[in-house]
């Protein structure tokens, strides 16, 4: 009995921890309506680099991977937020959006329309509306998804391709 009672309180505790690291992990995303072509006036006024997008679907390892170890942490939500809006896509949703150009559609259609091909796709697209930097499939760790966001807040991706900036960016493109 008294293993059981231990049992159901471990299962109990891992769930609630689950629970919070998912909330952590959903503080990284800011709210939005799902005008995009609204967000990015925003950004310009805010003096942000521009939009970091997740494109993520329910039951993806890595997306939930990517949330739990990497997005639920404090030092990585508060560079991303200095630098850029961010939002999170269902590559499957039927949500309305409306994309960077004022045009309406699902979020699945947007996905398709900026030619994402798997889950999780980070893409930044800069203040005017352009694809700065691509990242395809999850980060091996925090500080390598922290070097994307530098390698586009700090303006690298002008001048240099993502493995001249960071070698182990095999998954990083540039537009």
């Amino acid at each position: 009995m008294r293993l059981l009672r231990h049992s159901l309180l471990f299962v109990f505790l891992a769930a609630w921890l689950a629970g919070a690291i998912a909330a952590d992990a959903d503080r990284f995303f800011d709210p939005s309506l799902g005008d995009f072509a609204e967000e990015l006036k925003a950004v310009r006024k805010a003096g942000k680099q521009g939009v970091l997008l997740m494109f993520e679907m329910e039951g993806c390892p890595y997306c939930k991977r990517m949330r739990r170890e990497v997005l639920s942490r404090d030092d990585v939500q508060a560079y991303f937020h200095k630098h850029f809006a961010t939002f999170s896509v269902d590559v499957l949703g039927s949500q309305p959006v409306t994309d960077f150009w004022g045009a309406p559609m699902t979020e699945k259609a947007f996905a398709r329309s900026l030619k994402v091909s798997g889950t999780p796709t980070f893409i930044v697209i800069g203040p005017d509306g352009r694809e700065l930097a691509r990242l395809g499939g999850a980060t091996k760790d925090a500080e390598e998804f922290m070097q994307f966001g530098r390698y586009v807040a700090d303006g690298y991706y002008k001048t240099q391709s993502p493995q001249q900036f960071y070698p182990a960016a095999k998954s990083w493109k540039k537009p």
